[in-house]
């Protein structure tokens, strides 16, 4: 009998449990089933829109703000507001050099929000293979160009993936059109994300006058390169480019090959045959302009199935391959400029083979050099 009152005393807890456990199984059970409530497929289909808003905001400020900025300070001359054209021209011209002598780089800028989500509409991720010494300076080979670079912006002019933390002690300047920096209020949007003019004074200035532990980013294939970029192409422009290697000899920087996988994938473009009259055309505006006049479409900004200006959302996976150890020689002969140059083509060329079938090539996929 005292057994019984003993069993007794011990089933409501027991009883508890049961209803604890019951309650428990309903709650996972109800969790399990929120991806399919309407107020988060809602907040998923958010998300995406702001992703796209993010790369469309980043485009039309790419191609229209300079543009824009100009006018609308010739306009303010014209009105009662002459005086705030009048200081900020004065600025201008004060401020003129600043592109040259490495910038002025806002962590702020280059840390905002926007940029994750512009990192996550594709999505863009950085790889690092080998581990760079912030003792020494260095140039990046990016390729391929792409139609906008995204994958170079978002690595090297943004920290939405992480470059500061996966290469410590590292500065990386992306380097673009000198023309970009002669507009106002455009230029001073650039030098925020740490880009520079990509010429001569600009680069010795970062390499030679700036310390150590900086990373120079040349998107070598150029205007050029784009004029050959659409989905399925792996090929870089770059058997007749040599000046950059020639810079890293004259101030002992390292080279380092850089690879986008994905890059070409973005957009859709028509490559006019060589020869052609569009062809030509292409080539003559891009002497006078600066760059190509690309024939191209991404999708809709609200389907995926019309055309329109915003990119495909591919993924782009950038790769930074080993460092290429680079004398320094102030007056490099042209046999040693040649030596490296097919260093760097070998090594870029390992670089991408490696990792070829990682990132959605076939081990068939050969990289073109032109």
């Amino acid at each position: 009998m005292q057994e019984f009152y003993t069993l007794k005393a011990w089933l409501p807890p027991f009883h508890g449990q049961l209803k604890q456990v019951r309650t428990d199984s309903s709650i996972l059970s109800a969790l399990q089933d929120l991806p399919s409530t309407p107020w988060l497929a809602l907040r998923s289909k958010m998300e995406k829109h702001l992703q796209a808003i993010s790369v469309l905001q980043w485009l039309i400020t790419f191609l229209v703000m300079g543009a824009a900025c100009t006018v609308l300070l010739i306009y303010l001359f014209c009105t009662d507001l002459w005086v705030i054209a009048a200081m900020y021209t004065a600025w201008l011209v004060f401020d003129w050099n600043t592109p040259k002598q490495g910038g002025r780089r806002s962590a702020w800028v280059r840390n905002w929000t926007v940029w994750t989500y512009y990192r996550d509409y594709f999505p863009i991720r950085l790889i690092k293979t080998q581990n760079l010494l912030p003792s020494r300076n260095y140039i990046f080979g990016y390729h391929p160009h792409g139609i906008f670079s995204f994958g170079a912006f978002c690595n090297f002019g943004t920290e939405a993936t992480g470059f500061s933390k996966k290469f410590p002690g590292i500065k990386p300047s992306l380097v673009t059109l000198d023309g970009n920096f002669r507009m106002p209020v455009f230029r001073e949007y650039l030098m925020c994300g740490g880009i520079c003019p990509v010429n001569r004074n600009s680069i010795d200035y970062l390499l030679s006058q700036n310390g150590t532990g900086n990373a120079v980013v040349i998107v070598v294939g150029g205007a050029a390169e784009s004029l050959n970029c659409a989905p399925g192409i792996n090929s870089v422009t770059l058997k007749n480019r040599k000046g950059f290697v020639r810079l890293a000899l004259q101030q002992g920087s390292d080279l380092v090959p850089v690879y986008s996988f994905g890059e070409n994938n973005v957009y859709k473009q028509v490559i006019f045959e060589e020869g052609t009259w569009w062809r030509l055309a292409q080539k003559k505006l891009q002497k006078i302009l600066g760059f190509a006049p690309c024939l191209f479409h991404g999708c809709g900004f609200f389907s995926s199935d019309t055309w329109g200006m915003v990119p495909y959302n591919k993924p782009i996976t950038t790769v930074v391959g080993e460092p290429i150890t680079v004398p320094k020689i102030e007056q490099p002969p042209q046999d040693m400029v040649d030596l490296y140059h097919a260093m760097y083509i070998r090594s870029l060329g390992n670089l991408f083979d490696k990792h070829k079938t990682r990132f959605g090539l076939k081990e068939s996929d050969i990289l073109h050099i032109q």
